[in-house]
C-alpha cells in the first residue's frame, strides 16, 4: 500500500501515517507528486494539488483521495466517481480558525484597523480619517449556515449583533435554535451591514455576489469572504467599492490564487486581503491532519468511509452493522452476473427482515458492483457502481420488508434481454451464504471456487460430474443441490440446480467434459477468492 502526500501536513498527522509499519509513504510536493500516481493506492492533498480526470488517468491503482480540509473544489469529483476512487474530507476541523479570521475582518472593517497602522507607522496622527463604527446593533449576514458560518454566529451573538442567515439546507428551526433570523438571500443583502460568506463553490453559488446582488444591497455594505474566491465576482465587487455602494472589504480567498499583481480590486484602498490563511493555524492543521490521516486509515483497513464527498454518508457503528450485508450483496450481483445470459437490462433489490429497516445504499451499491463486474473494464465498486449502472441504461430498485424466511435476507433479481434469474442469501455466522436459486432452495457458502450448474433432474448427473472432476484431479470440497418444486410439463423432468465448491478453479476443458452430459445445461465457474 502507497500512500503519497502530495502537500505538507502537520507532524502529528504524519507520525500517524508513518505508525502504518506495512504502508509506504512518499512525501512529496504540488510539483513533484505526479512522478508517484502510477502506483499510489492513496492521495493526500490540500488545496493547491488539482486532482483532474487527467491526473486520476495516471493513478490505476488509486482508491481514495483525502482533503485536509473543507472544500473540494480542486477535485474533479465526476471523474473520481467514474474512477470508483472515493473522496473524503475535514468538514469543521478548521472551522473555529476560519471563524476568528472572519470576525478578525469584521473588526478590521469597522475600525480601519490595517489602513490606521500603516498611517501610523509613516509617521502621520489621522485620527479623524479613521473614525470608526461599532458593530453593535449592525446586522451581520451570514451566508451557509454549516460547521464555519455556524462558528461565526457563536462569535458574533455577544458583540450584540442582529444576525441574519441564508442556507437553502437549513430549517427555520434549526436558525432559530441559533438564535438567528432564516431568510431568502435577497432580504439578506438587503438589510445586512456587513456580509460574510461560507458557502461551497457551486454550479449555483459560483459568482453569487454580482452586479445584481451589490445593486440589492445597502451602501456602506461591507464583504467578508473567507471560503471560495469564485463566490463573488471580482469585477463587480470592484465596481461596487469604487462607486461607494461597498465602504470596505476582506478577502481571504481570490480567484485565480494567487491573483494577478495588477488585478484591479488590490488596488482598492478600503480592501483588506489576506492570502488563504483562514486555516492557516498550528491549531487547524492539526485537527484537519490527524482526522484525515485517521479517515483514510479507517477506510483503507476496514472500509469504512467517514466525511466522504462522493458516497453515501454511514457512521461507523452503521458501517459495521451492514459492512457484512455489503459483502454478501456484492457476492450475489457476481453470482447472479455469471449464471445468467444476455445484457442486463434491470437489477431488483427486496430487503427482508431487520436489515430491511437500515439505511441500505451502501448495500445497494454494493450489489450493483457485483453485477456489473463481468462486464466492465477496471473494478466497479462502491464509488461508481450507480454511476456505470445509469450509464448502461440499468434500471435499479429497492423494496423492504420485514417478515423474511431467514432473519435477514437479500433477494437480487436481475433482468437481462433474455429473461430473469433471481438469487437470495443470507448471512450466516457471519458469513455469506446463497439460499435460493431462481426461487429453488439451496444452501451454499457464497465463498472459493464455485461451479454452478443447471440440469434436469435425472439419474446419473452427480456420478457424471464427479467422475470429471476427478478425473482431472480436481477435488470437491462441497456439492449442494436443490430443485424445482414443479415440473416444466407433465412428461419432463424437475428442473435442478448443483453447486460445486472445488479445491481449485475448474478449467475451462473441464467445464466442456461437464455439458457432455445432455441433462446439463449449463456449467459456469463464479470465484470468490480473497
Amino acid at each position: 500500500m502507497k500512500i503519497l502526500v502530495a502537500e505538507p501536513v502537520a507532524p502529528a498527522a504524519l507520525q500517524l501515517l508513518e505508525a502504518q509499519s506495512d504502508w509506504e509513504i512518499v512525501i512529496s510536493n504540488p510539483k513533484d507528486y505526479a512522478q508517484h500516481l502510477p502506483t499510489t493506492d492513496a492521495l493526500l492533498v490540500r488545496s493547491a494539488v488539482k486532482v483532474t480526470s487527467e491526473v486520476l488517468a495516471k493513478a490505476p491503482r488509486l482508491r481514495v483521495i483525502g482533503r485536509a480540509g473543507v472544500g473540494v473544489d480542486n477535485v474533479d469529483l465526476t471523474a473520481s466517481t467514474r474512477a470508483g476512487v472515493l473522496v473524503m474530507n475535514t468538514p469543521g476541523g478548521n472551522a473555529v480558525s476560519v471563524a476568528e479570521h472572519t470576525i478578525g475582518f469584521m473588526l478590521c472593517l469597522a475600525r480601519s484597523i490595517p489602513n490606521a497602522n500603516v498611517s501610523t507607522k509613516a509617521g502621520k496622527w489621522e485620527k479623524k480619517k479613521y473614525m470608526g463604527t461599532e458593530v453593535r446593533g449592525k446586522t451581520l449576514g451570514v451566508v451557509g449556515l454549516g460547521s464555519i458560518g455556524r462558528e461565526v454566529i457563536k462569535r458574533a451573538g455577544p458583540f450584540e449583533m442582529r444576525i441574519l442567515a441564508y442556507d437553502p439546507y437549513v430549517s427555520s428551526q434549526t436558525a432559530s435554535d441559533m438564535g438567528v433570523d432564516l431568510v431568502d438571500l435577497k432580504t439578506l443583502l438587503a438589510q445586512s451591514d456587513y456580509i460574510t460568506l461560507h458557502m461551497a463553490l457551486t454550479h449555483e453559488t459560483e459568482r453569487m455576489l454580482n452586479a445584481d446582488a451589490f445593486a440589492i444591497m445597502k451602501k456602506g455594505v461591507r464583504i467578508i469572504n473567507c471560503a471560495r474566491g469564485e463566490l463573488v465576482d471580482a469585477q463587480a465587487l470592484n465596481d461596487a467599492m469604487t462607486s461607494g455602494k461597498v465602504d470596505g472589504a476582506a478577502l481571504d480567498v481570490f480567484d485565480p490564487e494567487p491573483p494577478p499583481a495588477d488585478l484591479p480590486i488590490l488596488s482598492q484602498e478600503n480592501l483588506i486581503a489576506t492570502p488563504h490563511i483562514g486555516g492557516s493555524t498550528e491549531e487547524a492543521q492539526e485537527i484537519v491532519g490527524i482526522r484525515i490521516v485517521e479517515q483514510m486509515i479507517a477506510y483503507l483497513r476496514d472500509g469504512i468511509a467517514l466525511n466522504a464527498v462522493n458516497l453515501p454518508a454511514v457512521m461507523p457503528e452503521q458501517y459495521r452493522e451492514i459492512a457484512p450485508y455489503m459483502n454478501l450483496a456484492e457476492r450475489l450481483g457476481n453470482f447472479a452476473s455469471h449464471v445468467s445470459t444476455g445484457n442486463p437490462k434491470s437489477v431488483r433489490l427486496t430487503y427482508f427482515g431487520r436489515i430491511a429497516e437500515k439505511n441500505t445504499n451502501l448495500i445497494r451499491n454494493a450489489a450493483i458492483a457485483g453485477v456489473l463486474n463481468p462486464f466492465v473494464s477496471g473494478r466497479a465498486n462502491l464509488v461508481n457502481s450507480m454511476p456505470l449502472a445509469s450509464e448502461r441504461g440499468w434500471s435499479v430498485e429497492e423494496r423492504h420488508e420485514k417478515r423474511a424466511a431467514y432473519v435477514d435476507s437479500i433477494l437480487l433479481e436481475l433482468e437481462t434481454d433474455s429473461g430473469r434469474h433471481s438469487v437470495e442469501g443470507a448471512v450466516v455466522l457471519d458469513r455469506p451464504r446463497l439460499v435460493t436459486i431462481d426461487g429453488i432452495p439451496i444452501e451454499v457458502p457464497l465463498e472459493g471456487h464455485l461451479t454452478f450448474l443447471r440440469n434436469d433432474d435425472v439419474p446419473g448427473v452427480i456420478g457424471h460430474v464427479g467422475g470429471v472432476l476427478g478425473s482431472n484431479g480436481i477435488n470437491i470440497a462441497n456439492f449442494s443441490l436443490g430443485r424445482s418444486q414443479t415440473r416444466p410439463a407433465e412428461d419432463m423432468p424437475f428442473e435442478a440446480v448443483s453447486v460445486v465448491e472445488t479445491d481449485q478453479a475448474v478449467p475451462d476443458p473441464v467445464l466442456v467434459a461437464l455439458l457432455e452430459n445432455q441433462a446439463i445445461k449449463m456449467a459456469r465457474p463464479v470465484e470468490f477468492i480473497g
